[in-house]
């Protein structure tokens, strides 16, 4: 009698190890001969399984970077340009779409996050700044990011001075004010979605769990941490300006350009074809749509009487 299709043994918390530890993690497991000859291991059986995890892998880590693209885009139109500067309008549905994304994948607090935003810029780099890497040291705000900005969003001085203009709608005391809610109902919904597509509710924790992880110790603490201590500048003032991390953050890299125009909707300078701003082709899209209303760019600001500050 032939050898029996092999059978494939291992765990998904040895899988998240790493495509390094397949042949250990995962060894392929033949069933014993009936003839009493040596068990033979399937080669074939072998690879569709290594080939399995991997594409199983490569799909859960998509999901991550979607769910991930999802929080930064909410939360650079929605939260900072939007809710924070006034930086545009946007038609009260689109909001609530954004404020809903926000919700499900970050569950961050709308009053508090514009609270300790503004007064960050109020102090940018001096005292008083929430998260400033020359007063807090760069690894304390670099690594310790999201500890700097608890400490802030508790006091309830600066929600009360900072967020003042800020109402809560009913959406906003019922729901979307209900922070811990929002991420359970998030990783669920993914726990439900990814089975119908083949993928256990394992993947599924893991695309939660490496979304949360670059959003709250990567992703936020590079523009308070790198883009205050690494970069170019455009502008007068002591943020910077990085490249890289304005692609993955939907053009919050580009800190130096958006501390010198705050209430600018694009972040990107327009005669510098090498900044690229994410966000903008959305805002542009909503706004031809006749659903976004942006203030003055970095250039109509130049244009204007009022103009403020000069290129260095």
């Amino acid at each position: 009698m032939g050898p029996r299709p092999a059978r494939c043994a291992g765990s998904f918390l040895r899988a998240s190890a790493g495509l390094s530890c397949y042949a250990t993690a995962f060894p392929c497991l033949p069933v014993g001969r009936t003839d009493g000859a040596a068990p033979v291991e399937s080669t074939g059986a072998s690879d569709y399984g290594r080939a399995q995890l991997l594409i199983s892998l490569l799909i859960s880590l998509g999901i991550a970077m979607v769910v991930l693209q999802v929080a930064v885009l909410s939360t650079t139109i929605y939260l900072h340009r939007a809710a924070t500067h006034r930086a545009l309008m946007l038609h009260p549905a689109v909001a609530w779409v954004f404020r809903a994304g926000l919700w499900l994948t970050t569950g961050v607090n709308v009053r508090e996050w514009v609270a300790v935003h503004r007064k960050h810029h109020a102090f940018t780099d001096e005292e008083g700044d929430p998260h400033s890497p020359h007063l807090e040291g760069f690894w304390s705000v670099q690594l310790g990011n999201v500890f700097h900005y608890v400490r802030e969003a508790r006091d309830p001085e600066v929600i009360a001075k900072y967020a003042r203009d800020l109402k809560e709608d009913w959406w906003e005391r019922k729901v979307f004010g209900r922070g811990l809610v929002g991420p359970v109902f998030g990783v669920t919904a993914l726990c439900v979605i990814c089975p119908m597509a083949g993928l256990g509710v394992g993947w599924a924790l893991l695309a939660a769990g490496l979304h949360g992880v670059l959003y709250v110790f990567v992703l936020s603490p590079s523009i308070n941490g790198l883009c205050h201590y690494l970069g170019y500048r455009n502008f007068d003032n002591t943020a910077t300006n990085i490249r890289l991390i304005a692609l993955i953050t939907g053009g919050e890299g580009l800190h130096n350009n958006h501390h010198g125009f705050p209430r600018s909707p694009r972040f990107s300078v327009r005669r510098k074809w090498s900044e690229i701003d994410p966000a903008w082709p959305i805002i542009w899209s909503l706004t031809k749509l006749g659903l976004a209303q942006p203030y003055r760019t970095i250039e109509e600001h130049q244009a204007s009487a009022d103009a403020y500050p000069q290129e260095t």
